[in-house]
């Protein structure tokens, strides 16, 4: 039900946090997975968004902070990989972009939606790896996929809901060499 002012009664007028261009941004600490913590809690610093990179740095970075168990963070440079790239590399960024989400859902204890992203970002791989190859930018796109369906299987199957340890269970992007 609306106000008497015809606003909506969830409406409050207290602002709303927002970056430098004005858009809205939760300024509420994160964690390495990026759940919000309580306001003035120390957190995990932030990704920096819409940075551009050469595709090799972005496989780099990503690795690192999936290395520290941050796979919502690496979510982050796939995300910005996938939007700043070639168009016929979008979907491969994107599908490693899910990875990295499906990753960080397991990791917080969310079985299903764990196994679904992987499930997702494996498929978004493997259809791009038939038009692009095995390998790009150095990622081993088989043994991603691998890992991506291994790991679903397991969270979905064998965890009972129980997070699983998110550095010890990233995958090796380059393959194990």
């Amino acid at each position: 039900m609306g106000s008497t002012d015809g606003t909506p009664a969830h409406t409050t007028s207290a602002a709303r946090d927002r970056d430098s261009e004005g858009r809205a941004r939760n300024a509420r600490p994160r964690d390495g997975l990026g759940r919000p913590l309580p306001y003035g809690a120390q957190g995990v610093p932030r990704q920096p968004e819409g940075v551009v990179r050469r595709p090799e740095e972005s496989v780099a970075e990503a690795q690192r902070l999936l290395d520290e168990g941050k796979p919502f963070h690496a979510h982050e440079v796939f995300e910005d990989a996938w939007k700043s790239g070639p168009e016929e590399e979008r979907e491969l960024w994107r599908g490693l972009a899910q990875l990295a989400v499906g990753l960080t859902h397991a990791a917080r204890g969310n079985a299903t939606g764990g196994a679904r992203l992987l499930r997702r970002g494996a498929g978004a791989v493997e259809e791009w790896a038939r038009g692009g190859g095995e390998r790009v930018h150095g990622i081993d796109l088989p043994g991603v996929i691998a890992w991506a369906r291994d790991l679903a299987a397991e969270v979905e199957h064998g965890q009972g809901g129980k997070p699983v340890a998110a550095a010890q269970r990233a995958p090796r992007l380059r393959g194990t060499s």
